[in-house]
């Protein structure tokens, strides 16, 4: 990764310089992001999609120009893309509005985040359908075979994380959107974690929805996007509806408009949409591949140095080549909490620490075959992205050996 990268980020400038492990949480803006954002606010703060005067339809031009680089960036030239606040919006749009029939049944994975977990048993509770969670094997991999037992019995959605936000895995994706589609299941994909790390093309995987965050790569806040195909679409109602969403009204009737207007009501997030561009374009420059090349490099160095660290336990799969830019961990006899507190304090290094909005793997965890022996009510998780260094590795790495040596009795550098 070229090094002046880190110039681009007026976060990394501060003194002392922070070491930033946190970016599955979000990630840091460059400048080109945050010139776009004051662009918005300076020059043209007025609504899109309504107005004709010219800085109005400056706006929606921006706004579709946006769109698009969204369906060049995932490869989704034949989808498509609906702005919501988030993945959480995103994946609530379709479990809320699916037309599901009693006794449907739904199928996830065993390390959802709430966020892909939550709506479906919501809808559960409201519409009556089933919801089925496939457990990870002993390594924290995805059951296929699991996975297939489960298709059999049916299903008419399947929801799953593609990369985890606890321990990094990818899931085999290709795989499981075959095996769905060939049972006639939708599929549903929480992207929030593969969409800033690894090259994707939507059209060739044949997901049915994918749901993603701008702020997890490189974007602003508030600001997500569900891409759907538009077959998939069909028969789904807006989770929100009102202005933007509709083409007429009576008294007494309406008439929605088409996608994605039907699924975008009130005034949109305009600053954002326009600040996600620039986002892209600053992906695409370094490029997809070398971004995961880049994290998969850190990361093999940072699980090295943790391994040779007394009493530190990684969340498997060991291999890092398996785990993305994320490493969650345990430290015998310490909480995860205090472990965060002490490397920012101390070596101004910002890492995770918790449930990581995955509590039900964390439930299962306390009789599950994963991390045997160990109290698991929470972990510590550095995760990477392109601005990091291997010298950030190493600081965190003798960080960690000082929070070691402290619990054993000695200094803690």
């Amino acid at each position: 990764m070229d090094p002046k990268v880190r110039d681009d980020f007026p976060f990394l400038q501060r003194d002392p310089a922070p070491i930033y492990f946190d970016n599955a949480c979000m990630t840091l803006k460059p400048r080109q992001v945050i010139d776009a954002i004051n662009d918005y606010y300076t020059n043209m703060p007025v609504c899109g999609g309504r107005s004709v005067h010219s800085v109005g339809m400056d706006v929606t031009m921006r706004v579709e120009e946006s769109r698009e680089a969204f369906r060049t960036f995932f490869g989704a030239k034949g989808r498509e893309v609906i702005f919501t606040k988030n993945t959480t919006e995103a994946i609530n749009v379709v479990a809320k509005g699916y037309p599901f029939e009693r006794g449907e049944r739904v199928i996830l994975s065993g390390q959802e985040h709430n966020s892909n977990l939550v709506p479906w048993l919501q809808v559960a509770r409201a519409k009556g359908i089933e919801v089925v969670a496939v457990p990870p094997t002993p390594e924290m991999t995805f059951d296929l075979e699991a996975f297939a037992d489960e298709l059999r019995k049916g299903a008419a959605m399947v929801a799953l994380t593609h990369t985890s936000n606890l321990n990094g895995y990818t899931a085999p994706l290709a795989e499981v959107v075959g095996m769905a589609h060939e049972r006639g299941a939708r599929v549903l994909v929480d992207g929030a974690q593969s969409a800033p790390h690894s090259r994707l093309d939507l059209d060739r995987l044949d997901v049915d929805f994918f749901a993603l965050s701008v702020h997890k790569m490189l974007g602003p806040t508030g600001l997500g996007a569900l891409i759907a195909s538009s077959g998939a679409l069909d028969g789904i109602e807006p989770l929100i509806a009102g202005g933007g969403t509709i083409i007429r009204t009576t008294y007494d009737d309406f008439t929605f408009a088409g996608v994605p207007e039907k699924f975008e009501g009130g005034l949109q997030h305009f600053a954002g949409i326009i600040g996600a561009k620039p986002a892209l374009d600053y992906l695409s420059r370094i490029g997809m591949d070398e971004v995961e090349a880049h994290e998969r490099r850190l990361n093999a160095r940072l699980t090295q140095g943790l391994v040779e660290v007394g009493g530190v336990t990684i969340v498997p799969p060991l291999d890092p080549m398996l785990r993305s830019g994320i490493t969650s961990f345990l430290v015998d006899g310490m909480n995860p909490h205090d472990i965060a507190m002490m490397l920012d304090q101390v070596g101004h290094i910002m890492v995770r620490s918790g449930r990581h909005c995955v509590d039900s793997w964390f439930e299962a965890a306390r009789d599950g075959p994963w991390l045997p022996g160990h109290d698991i009510s929470g972990t510590c998780r550095a995760s990477l992205y392109i601005y990091n260094t291997e010298e950030e590795v190493d600081i965190f790495l003798e960080n960690m050996r000082g929070v070691t040596n402290f619990m054993g009795g000695g200094p803690i550098a």
